[in-house]
């Protein structure tokens, strides 16, 4: 039955069923020109209650370009850089700090994030702030993160909203936010719910338009099970800024993806585009190492996205969907073994499309032995519950051979 639920939907896919329901986002580059400012080449969207207007593209701080090109991407209009206390062991932050020197603290917006892990506590919030604001040669953050909040009790402990508040006082941070990697629906819900964040750091990308196997009714609009789109109009309708991360994500192992360019416009470019269609995303933050990927990058800002480059990548969706983790976190929150599933999938995903070999494997390493494939008693629930099908048990086993 699930076979063929995923042969009719890669059909549909392709064969374009999806165009009654996503009509709306074809005229909604119409209306975010209501919600745009155009200066040069770069347009500029709100994020939500901060009043910042940030570049439709931002950049993101792992790993950070040198400075040549740190420098080029600010006077082309970027004005929002990502970061975080451990991108680079603190040395993204150090560039970044250099780069504000350089061209000027009030032409970049600045972001970085707290991690909270071991024995974590407010103290040592404050402590890795101070620490962040030296290595960025500034006075404050324009944005506080918390880094990849992993429960949403998180986001309403006292240690947590005592540091943040003890920041705000002492003039050290002006917004506070966070970044969702897994467990969406319960973080971002709570997040917004709460009412203490000001903006989320979302991953979405055009695999969000796949749907799920699985009717799951907590989370019943037709992107699927991750519900992603269902959360960014609740985060908007509290004035919640949203910036999307992992947006360029592809599924499966890195791959030539010549194929699915249309005209001159790469794959890359497309999901960029697809991204911005939703009038309540304020920016997509990017890696950019190379000129070449500014010169790409930045070629997007203000463009809609055309029938044929929505087809295009449709079409890469369908064949590259059975590899793909959400990162919903049902599979890892219903494992009887303990077994991270999502965590490995993630950092699987960093090692075969990311290119980033040496992080992943730092990160597995991290991973005790409980928490992985070793303790996987392979009952098989954790595809049970998977909401799109993946493979979960074989793509947990090849990240142990690749990553351990």
């Amino acid at each position: 039955m699930e076979k063929n639920c995923r042969r009719i939907f890669l059909k549909n896919l392709i064969g374009g069923a999806f165009a009654a329901a996503i009509a709306p986002l074809s005229s909604a580059f119409q209306d975010i020109n209501k919600k745009r400012l155009k200066k040069g080449e770069m347009s500029y969207r709100r994020l939500g209650r901060t009043n910042l207007w940030i570049s439709e593209i931002s950049l993101g701080g792992s790993p950070v370009p040198d400075q040549a090109i740190l420098q080029q991407v600010v006077e082309r209009g970027i004005n929002y850089i990502d970061t975080s206390c451990t991108y680079m062991n603190g040395n993204s932050e150090r560039q970044i700090g250099r780069l504000l020197k350089d061209v000027g603290r009030d032409r970049v917006h600045v972001g970085t994030k707290f991690h909270l892990r071991g024995n974590w506590g407010e103290e040592s919030i404050i402590k890795s702030v101070d620490g962040s604001l030296k290595r960025l040669q500034t006075d404050y953050l324009d944005v506080l993160l918390i880094h990849g909040a992993s429960n949403p009790e998180q986001l309403t402990d006292e240690r947590v909203l005592g540091a943040f508040d003890v920041l705000k006082k002492q003039g050290k941070h002006r917004f506070s936010g966070l970044s969702c990697h897994s467990s969406h629906h319960e973080i971002v819900t709570k997040a917004v719910e709460c009412g203490h964040y000001d903006m989320i750091q979302l991953g979405y990308n055009v695999f969000d338009i796949q749907e799920s196997e699985k009717n799951v009714e907590t989370y019943d609009d037709y992107l699927g099970a991750s519900g992603t789109r269902k959360l960014i109009h609740l985060a908007a309708s509290k004035d919640v800024g949203i910036i999307a991360m992992k947006t360029l994500k592809v599924g499966g192992k890195r791959q030539n993806l010549e194929k699915y360019k249309t005209g001159e416009i790469s794959i890359f470019q497309a999901m960029l585009k697809w991204a911005l269609e939703n009038q309540n995303i304020s920016s997509v933050v990017t890696e950019i190492l190379t000129f070449r990927q500014m010169e790409e990058d930045l070629a997007v800002a203000g463009q809609p996205l055309s029938e044929e480059e929505r087809k295009s990548l449709y079409s890469f969706v369908a064949q590259n969907l059975k590899d793909y983790c959400h990162m919903c976190g049902f599979c890892q929150n219903n494992c009887p073994g303990g077994v991270l599933t999502t965590e490995i999938l993630r950092y699987l995903t960093y090692f075969e499309s990311y290119g980033k070999a040496v992080e992943a494997r730092q990160a597995y390493s991290c991973l005790t032995s409980r928490a992985t494939v070793a303790s996987c008693r392979n009952c098989g629930i954790c595809e049970a519950t998977c909401p799109y099908g993946v493979s979960i048990r074989r793509r947990i086993k090849e990240a142990h051979t690749l990553l351990g």
